[in-house]
Parts: structure tokens; C-alpha cells; sequence
């Protein structure tokens, strides 16, 4: 924990002398599709990279920028520097960087932090939330919410859902969900563990997307599991509630469709 609270205090001031300024972006995806970079991902993912070569010289990392170094210990970092790029570079600052920990393959450690807004979100013996000029961390707790029409559902955007399975299972639980939102990243996961979003529904994920989150989630009494509720911590479709009794229904609707 001490060392992944070093590692956001590091990366933080690498990606904000990039922020609200005019940063060229490439593009990684090819055919058409659009996934951005900037130099504040790959600046802030090295510097994550160079401080754990120092601090935990054994351990891997997974990275979304730089791919994976292997280690020797059973401790793997799973680091997304900026998830949510495509809002860093229209200046909405509903991104943050993932810096998660699988031990032994499993979900272990989970940190979000943002920056910007100076919040920042982890996971230890419970999760917790802090924020510059908040005093004390907070204890995060989600909210009881168990029927699908009464639950504020949040995704990062309808166009990611492809194909007639994925949309249709996003008709279907939004069609019955009493709000829907969308935009957030990871930032919607944090405030789902807070108590603030029922449910999120996400495709397509990469692990550097969802370890960092799973522990979170999980220490603030919500449930991650992928649409046919197996393990997450590979990515894939995801399916994230606040409440187990929610997350049952919405895996029965969408199984069952």
C-alpha cells in the first residue's frame, strides 16, 4: 500500500504538466478505430515502471503502454497511467491512474487516483477514499439497491458495446434501469464503491482496466464478475454492482436474453 500511495504521488505531477495543455495524440488502433496516446500516458507509465524497478525489483508489471516484465515474486503491477484518455485530452478530468496488484493471478491491491481533482480511492483491510483538504480517509461503502428499477446504471459509452449480443444486453438493462449515465472510466467504479452508482456495464475490457478496480469494489461490499459471472481480473464484458441481490438479477436478464 505504502509503495502504490509513492507511485500515484510520482505519476501525478508527470501527467498534469500535460493536462488542459495542447499535447499531440496519436493513435494506437488501426482500421478505422480510434485509441488514443498521449506523452502523459507513456511519460507517467515510465516513471511507475523506473520507481517499482527500484522499489520492487522482484515483482512484475503489466503495463498498458509498455506490456509486461516478468518477475520472480508471486506479485504482479498492473498499471494503466491514464484510463480514461479520451477524456484527458478534451480536458474532462473524469480519468485517473489504475495502479493495481494481482498476487498469485488474484485481485489483491487496488488504487485509483486522480490527480487533478486531488481524490484518490484504494483498497486495504477496507476501501477508502481521500481527498486534498478532505482531513481523514473516509471509509467507502456501497448502497443497498436491489431491483433493477431503482438503480443508476453508468457506462463509459454505448458505441463500445458491438454487435447484437453486447447492444442488445445494454438495451435491455437500461430499458429497465432507473438513470442512466455515461462518460466516467474508472472514475465510475470509484463512485459506485462510494455509494453513489448502482451499476455499471462495461465490453471489450483489458486487465489494466478492472484489477486495479476489482479490490476496491469488492472492500466496499459490491460484487465485479465478468456477464456470465466468472472472474474478472482479465478484462472482457463487465459487470460491476453495489449490491449482490442487483447483480443477480442483472446477470439473469442478460443470461437469460
Amino acid at each position: 500500500m505504502r509503495v502504490a500511495h509513492e507511485l500515484a504521488d510520482i505519476s501525478g505531477p508527470v501527467i498534469l504538466k500535460h493536462f488542459r495543455k495542447v499535447v499531440p495524440v496519436e493513435n494506437k488502433a488501426a482500421g478505422g478505430a480510434f485509441d488514443p496516446v498521449t506523452k502523459a500516458d507513456r511519460g507517467a507509465e515510465k516513471a511507475i515502471v523506473q520507481a517499482l524497478a527500484a522499489k520492487m525489483p522482484n515483482d512484475g508489471v503489466i503495463g498498458e503502454e509498455f506490456g509486461t516484465k516478468a518477475g520472480t515474486s508471486p506479485y504482479q503491477w498492473v498499471i494503466d497511467p491514464i484510463d480514461g484518455t479520451r477524456s484527458f485530452i478534451i480536458g474532462s478530468p473524469l480519468w485517473g491512474t489504475l495502479i493495481g496488484v494481482l498476487r498469485d493471478a488474484k485481485p489483491f491491491f487496488g488504487l485509483m487516483d486522480q490527480p487533478f481533482t486531488g481524490e484518490r480511492f484504494w483498497s486495504g483491510d477496507r476501501a477508502s477514499y481521500h481527498s486534498v483538504g478532505g482531513g481523514r480517509p473516509q471509509r467507502l461503502k456501497t448502497r443497498p439497491c436491489a431491483n433493477l428499477e431503482d438503480a443508476v446504471l453508468a457506462s463509459t459509452h454505448p458505441d463500445l458495446f458491438e454487435g447484437d449480443m453486447q447492444i442488445g444486453a445494454l438495451n435491455r438493462v437500461k430499458a429497465t434501469a432507473r438513470l442512466t449515465r455515461y462518460g466516467g472510466d474508472c472514475y465510475n467504479y470509484c463512485l459506485l464503491a462510494a455509494g453513489f452508482i448502482d451499476l455499471v456495464l462495461e465490453t471489450n475490457l483489458k486487465p489494466y482496466d478492472i484489477v486495479a478496480l476489482i479490490p476496491i469494489i469488492e472492500r466496499a461490499g459490491g460484487r465485479v464478475t465478468t456477464w456470465s459471472g466468472g472472474d474478472p481480473a482479465s478484462g472482457g464484458d463487465i459487470i460491476a454492482c453495489g449490491d449482490a441481490r442487483l447483480h443477480e438479477a442483472v446477470l439473469t436478464l442478460i443470461n437469460n436474453a
